[in-house]
């Protein structure tokens, strides 16, 4: 078995699709499908259902990704350690990030990239718990996430900051003239909320629910500028942390606090790898936050 069997295999596991994975490594599709037979022969055990439409994982395909990713990405740490020994910084780094996380990420990469054009930055957005697992598995170096909670299996946190949550709405609506709304006020609101892979929408799902609060989410959305026009135009109102209601698109809408329990904090993290240590350029990209 080698390294570039598994690279290849991986890469037609993501994309669903041999022409689509050929392309993103940029071989010839023979070449790619021909390697991923040969494993498939060593292995003894199809790794995945073919039809002239789709590319599905079989049950040994499924076992076989997540080792497989991991092997990857420890062979990709193993070469860069040694190229840190000597002084190198060169490689990938494949950093993660949920939408307007209380961190400059396209100024860090910037700044990261100015200093070491050796090193293929890669980015991917993606709701938090999607990003933890990708982080879990491998496929990303560090990921900045917003979910609540102990951190998920293989996964440990570098907490960065906090803040409240408060109430996003129109200023006409009635519950914005007052000091401060209790979630038992929200009971019978229509709201606009994310998708519930977003560490925000676990934090509010958790705070309605501790609170015994039922709600309605009648609006459901994949990013931040889109929840706050669909508020403006009142749609519905939404439950944000404060530095999404102090966004200027946000500036003509009311941000109230939220009184009594709970209180949620909306947390801000760096989620990295459990148990291992940061790659080289990863350890570099972390050292940026600090100034």
């Amino acid at each position: 078995m080698e390294l570039r069997q598994l690279e290849y295999f991986v890469a037609v596991a993501e994309e669903r699709h041999f022409t689509k994975a050929a392309q993103r490594l940029m071989v010839s599709q023979s070449g790619l499908s021909a390697s991923v037979r040969a494993l498939e022969r060593e292995l003894g055990s199809a790794l995945f259902v073919r039809t002239t439409r789709s590319v599905e994982l079989t049950g040994a395909g499924r076992a076989l990704l997540g080792e497989a990713t991991r092997t990857l990405a420890g062979a990709r740490a193993a070469k860069e350690a040694v190229a840190a020994v000597q002084g190198l910084l060169r490689g990938s780094l494949a950093v993660g990030t949920e939408q307007c996380v209380n961190v400059d990420v396209g100024a860090l990469l910037a700044r990261f990239r100015a200093r070491h054009e050796n090193v293929e930055v890669r980015l991917r957005q993606a709701g938090s718990a999607v990003l933890a697992q990708d982080v879990a598995d491998g496929r990303l170096d560090l990921a900045f996430i917003t979910l609540p909670g102990p951190a998920p299996d293989g996964v440990r946190l570098l907490h960065l900051t906090s803040d409240p949550m408060v109430l996003l709405c129109d200023p006409a609506h009635p519950l914005a003239g007052g000091p401060a709304v209790k979630w038992t006020e929200l009971a019978d609101e229509t709201f606009v909320d994310w998708h519930p892979d977003w560490g925000a929408r676990r934090l509010t799902d958790e705070a309605f629910a501790h609170s015994g609060t039922p709600r309605r989410v009648a609006l459901e959305v994949y990013d931040v500028h889109t929840l706050i026009d669909l508020v403006r135009h009142g749609l519905g109102i939404a439950v944000v942390p404060q530095p999404i209601a102090r966004k200027e698109q946000a500036a003509t809408l009311a941000a109230v606090p939220l009184a009594g329990s709970p209180e949620p904090q909306w947390e801000v993290s760096v989620a990295l790898p459990e148990g291992d240590r940061p790659s080289p350029a990863a350890r570099k990209l972390l050292s940026y936050l600090d100034r």
